[in-house]
């Protein structure tokens, strides 16, 4: 620790401290363009100057100079640093005068008008004129792709945009070159980036050289209604912001969340809002003369209750990738009132059994955890496609730390360095056995971590079940490298779908003798299902089900309501309060930020009138009521932003389970990672983005 006076005040902070952080643990505000808490130090814009006694007798950037760096007085006195003296006001106002000599007077025009770094701090240290009568520079714009749109006049080169790319996203295809008034950041190969983080760098741009693209001159903040609600795009259940105006989405921003997603969130969750528009489901539609006709609401439940009723108990239930809990809920009790447990909400084939204690399905150290792992095992997973955002925290661990990584699976560039062991399970037995030389890495780390992805539990079509060997591989591994010990659990699942672990959580899986996801599919096929229920699944092969009644609750006309044969059109995640589980277990809340469009309804309030029209009157007629249910039955469900942590001692008895031996390659979850869900396929944003990626493969390959 070390003594410094802050304007006056006596602190004491820890010595690696720079004079920025150590200003403001004494509660004065230091302005700055360049300088982010996340990044590496430039030192570039010099706004962030202050003037020290113990140091240089100059005015100082504060975010690269340390408290260790000052000089005590001659009789020992703590140095001392000023952040409001006339001196530092003039330097201040200095550094401003020249970034404003070329910057354009397009505030009314720019889209980062109002929330603007450049304009809040002119108004503190700018003056109402110019002393230059030279006409200003003017740079020509870049191609960055579909996403981001550049105006490279108003650039005041702070490099937070290169470093991000860089240090964070870890794709160096962004740079400044150039010296003097010639400088310019543009893309080293004038290409689109291929970054699925690059939507960051307009929330890090602190002026508008960088602004959203698909945004561009659709509104003001000031216009915008903000809400503070989560991300269903992946499992990590990002922390976002739905600024609406009326009833349509207009962007989506991260909110801060240092345990799930820091300040980041990923391009699929920023851009997406252009897809919650477009082929949306809007009224009830009925399948007649084998084409889909507009109905009533009362009509559309009417059909489905006459099936119901017929079929009895052969009436089954599959909830997709962006199901919340209370749906999930309703449709599992109105089920378990008709004497059926086919309900489902796991991938086809998956590993995961219904018996299976919590620990063993999901993310055990949690997200931040990654952070103290020194040693890292990826099994059947690319964390790069399946959650940015989270292949960004252990590509910080990397960098940080250099912690040993390793893959199981396919070749794909992670963004950092890993050794690549095998891409089926027999490459994961010479882990289990200790043969391969990774084994011996992480049985010497001392917070191992292994990283089990999602596709690595589910093997359609390959039978038997191989995901349960994968899994009981996995917990061998970790229980004998140490990362089940006491004070720290390494094994970590990774979802890929915001509903798995929620579904998972209040048992929305085969009870009372039902059966899997496929197992449904078949029977409908073979005609021993007469009316299947899909809650927004539409990552099903719709052409097996044969002549079931498939009734398709969802909000977007995606595969499943094509199949379908009644459309119930229901709400979507920025349309409803509804209760997600990330993968590593942590309960949360979706806000309504607008209203669904049309007829379509919550999905919860559908089950329920459907369960009257049926007959099987569910016990709730709101959304409260419903929790209140909910949570009496499931109470950690309750418990918002908490993580129920899950047993080693229970993963370490899955180590025991004997593996049959069945060998299968292990590949990702997510083929294209722009177009995972009906949302994503809705967005042409999204598509422009997945056709990109596809022909920059193509040039790499």
């Amino acid at each position: 620790m070390a003594n410094i006076k802050v304007d006056g005040e006596l602190i004491e902070v820890p010595d690696h401290f720079t004079l920025m952080q150590a200003a403001e643990a004494a509660g004065a505000e230091i302005p700055r363009f360049c300088y982010h808490e996340r990044l590496s130090i430039a030192g570039n814009c010099r706004m962030c100057l202050v003037e020290v006694k113990g140091g240089p007798p100059k005015p100082q950037a504060s975010c690269a100079m340390a408290v260790k760096d000052l000089r005590p007085g001659p009789n020992g006195e703590p140095p001392e640093m000023f952040t409001n003296t006339p001196m530092v006001k003039k330097a201040r106002e200095g550094v401003m005068e020249f970034l404003l000599i070329n910057h354009p007077l397009d505030c009314p025009i720019c889209d980062q008008g109002g929330e603007c770094d450049l304009q809040d701090q002119a108004m503190a240290y700018g003056v109402d004129k110019s002393r230059f009568n030279e006409n200003k520079r003017a740079v020509e714009d870049k191609y960055m792709g579909p996403l981001i749109k550049t105006e490279m006049t108003r650039c005041i080169q702070c490099t937070r945009c290169v470093r991000f790319v860089t240090e964070v996203a870890g794709v160096s295809e962004l740079g400044l070159v150039g010296r003097g008034e010639d400088a310019e950041i543009t893309p080293y190969l004038e290409r689109a980036l291929s970054s699925e983080l690059q939507g960051n760098t307009i929330d890090l741009c602190p002026v508008g050289a960088l602004t959203s693209k698909p945004y561009a001159f659709h509104a003001r903040p000031w216009e915008l209604v903000n809400t503070e609600s989560v991300d269903v795009m992946d499992a990590l259940g990002s922390n976002i912001r739905v600024d609406s105006r009326g009833r349509e989405v207009m962007r989506v921003l991260p909110r801060i969340h240092e345990g799930i997603n820091e300040e980041w969130i990923s391009d699929k969750t920023r851009f997406i809002w252009d897809g919650l528009k477009s082929q949306r489901l809007d009224r009830p539609y009925v399948r007649k003369s084998r084409k889909l006709t507009e109905a009533s609401w009362d009509e559309a439940l009417g059909v489905v209750a006459k099936a119901v009723k017929k079929a009895g108990a052969k009436v089954g239930a599959i909830a997709g990738d962006l199901a919340g809990v209370e749906e999930m809920y309703a449709l599992k009790g109105l089920l378990d009132s008709l004497g059926s447990g086919m309900t489902d909400c796991r991938p086809p084939m998956s590993g995961i059994d219904p018996d299976l204690p919590r620990g063993a399905y999901i993310f055990n150290p949690g997200i931040a955890g990654i952070e103290e792992a020194d040693a890292i095992l990826l099994i059947g997973t690319n964390p790069r496609k399946e959650a940015a955002v989270l292949n960004a925290r252990i590509r910080k661990q990397w960098r940080a730390n250099d912690a040993a990584i390793a893959l199981v699976g396919e070749v794909a560039d992670l963004t950092y360095d890993y050794e690549h062991v095998g891409t089926d399970i027999a490459a994961l037995k010479t882990i289990a056995d200790g043969s391969a030389k990774f084994a011996k890495v992480l049985k010497k780390a001392k917070k191992p971590l292994i990283i089990v992805g999602e596709a690595a539990l589910s093997h359609a079509g390959v039978g038997k079940q191989p995901g349960r060997d994968v899994m009981a591989l996995a917990a061998q591994i970790a229980s004998d490298c140490g990362a089940l010990d006491k004070g720290w659990n390494g094994y970590a699942v990774l979802h890929n779908a915001a509903a798995r672990v929620g579904g998972l959580d209040i048992g929305f899986v085969p009870h009372n003798g039902g059966v899997c996801s496929a197992d449904q599919i078949a029977l409908a096929g073979k005609g021993e299902l007469d009316v299947l229920f899909l809650l927004g699944a539409d990552e099903y092969d719709m052409s097996a089900m044969g002549n079931a009644l498939v009734v398709y609750i969802g909000s977007h006309g995606d595969a499943g309501a094509h199949r379908a044969d009644v459309i119930l059109p229901g709400a979507a995640y920025t349309e409803k309060s509804a209760t997600y589980v990330n993968t590593e277990g942590r309960v949360q809340q979706t806000a309504k930020a607008v209203f669904a469009p049309g007829d379509a309804k919550e999905d919860w309030s559908i089950i329920r009138a459907l369960s009257a029209q049926i007959g099987q009157t569910l016990p709730y007629n709101t959304l409260n009521e419903l929790r209140a249910a909910l949570y009496a039955e499931f109470p950690h469900l309750a418990r918002l932003d908490v993580v129920e942590a899950g047993d080693a001692a229970a993963i370490k008895k899955l180590a025991k389970v004997p593996a049959r031996g069945k060998n299968v390659q292990l590949g990702s979850a997510v083929d294209d990672f722009y177009l995972t869900n009906p949302i994503a396929r809705a967005s042409a944003v999204m598509g422009e983005s997945a056709q990109l990626a596809q022909g920059l493969r193509q040039a790499a390959e």
